[in-house]
């Protein structure tokens, strides 16, 4: 008896450390989804590669409920993003925009595509180059004489 009154008090301790709390939602269904939206506009200053809507990291979790309260407070969408936009800089948002401090980021792979098909067809023109050498009408003279001998020289040899 006691060691089954103990084994059901295990079970039941072990089955809620798997419990969760439920993540807090807007009583508004369209706050939530226009704070989804906002959200996905939003780099995870931890994860980088995915957006604060589909991260659970904590910061993300803690941006996403950061951002909730501005809603909550009436703040437009841009007011929203600009002050986030202040906090992080724009490596925060998702789709930064083109402008002088992220210029590189925005040209830098076509910057690199640019060199790379500068260095091919600079490799191709100097092997281009070098297969193209002509040789003077003496030194291709001198070169089927020598390759008559060396022929010749063959045949005597069978």
């Amino acid at each position: 008896m006691v060691k089954t009154l103990a084994l059901m008090l295990l079970v039941l301790l072990g089955s809620a450390a798997f419990g969760r709390e439920a993540p807090p939602a807007a009583a508004d269904p369209a706050v939530e989804q226009r704070m989804t939206n906002l959200t996905e506009q939003l780099r995870c200053l931890v994860c980088q590669n995915q957006t604060i809507a589909d991260s659970n990291a904590g910061l993300a979790i803690d941006l996403k409920n950061e951002v909730r309260e501005k809603m909550e407070q009436g703040m437009s969408d841009r007011q929203i993003l600009d002050f986030v936009v202040a906090r992080y800089g724009d490596f925060v948002l998702y789709r930064p925009p083109f402008k002088a401090t992220t210029l590189l980021l925005w040209l830098g792979p076509l910057l690199l595509l640019a060199a790379g098909l500068f260095a091919l067809f600079y490799k191709l023109a100097r092997r281009r180059s070098a297969s193209e050498t002509g040789l003077s009408a003496d030194q291709q003279a001198r070169a089927a004489t020598l390759l008559a001998a060396g022929t010749a020289t063959k045949t005597d040899k069978q």
